[in-house]
Parts: C-alpha cells; structure tokens; sequence
C-alpha cells in the first residue's frame, strides 16, 4: 500500500517536513517515490506548499493520506476539492481556485533560533 506522509528535514530543533508518497513500510527518511509538497509548521501563519494535481493522481490511484497529512489537506480545502474531481469536475477549476486560496506568508519564523550551549557558556 502506498502512503501520503511526512518526512522530516531541517536541522536540530528547526522541523520542517516534506509531503511525500512512501510505500506503507518504507522508513520515515527513507527514499520517496515523489515528492508532493513542503510544511514550514515554523512560520506565522503555517507554510504549506502542495502539487495538487499530483496529490490527485496518486489518490485517485489508491495512496492514502496519513492522519497528519489529512489535517493539513483540511487545512488548504485540499480534500473538498479532490471529492469534487472524484465527481467529475474540470482539474482546471479546482487548480485556479486552489492558487486563489493560497496565502501569501511571511519567510521569516515564528520561534526564535535555538541558541548552542557552547554560545551560551561564553555569554
């Protein structure tokens, strides 16, 4: 079975994840069959970035979202439009409304960079 999950990147103390489509035993880091998006939990407000239509193809395929990848597809209105192609309407419609929906996000990070201990012991 194939699955639609997390994968984490980004350094010590710094999360950010990939969205990508793993085989169900596949290891968490491992080799992904393709990369679907990106999740920057770190910024105000959350970063998330998704290739809709492929997320669409590899659904319709049978790949099945874990349950934090179905929280940020809620998140984007990403699952109410997948029902509606299901149903039959134009990929054309769903990706314009898809790309009016996306918010436009500060870069810059919510939390503070973690400070090394060896920077703390010379303060």
């Amino acid at each position: 079975m194939v699955r639609i999950r997390l994968s984490r990147v980004g350094s010590k103390g710094q999360p950010s994840y990939r969205i990508v489509v793993l085989d169900r035993e596949a290891p968490r880091d491992g080799r992904a069959l393709e990369i679907l998006g990106h999740y920057n939990p770190r910024t105000e407000p959350s970063t998330i970035q998704v290739k809709e239509d492929r997320v669409y193809d590899w659904m319709s395929k049978g790949a099945q979202p874990s349950e934090s990848v179905v929280k940020i597809f809620k998140s984007i209105g990403l699952l109410d439009r997948f029902a509606r192609f299901k149903t039959g309407e134009a990929i054309e419609i769903l990706m314009d409304e898809a790309a009016k929906a996306t918010p436009t996000v500060d870069p810059r990070t919510r939390h503070a960079t973690p400070v090394k201990k060896a920077q703390k012991a010379q303060a």
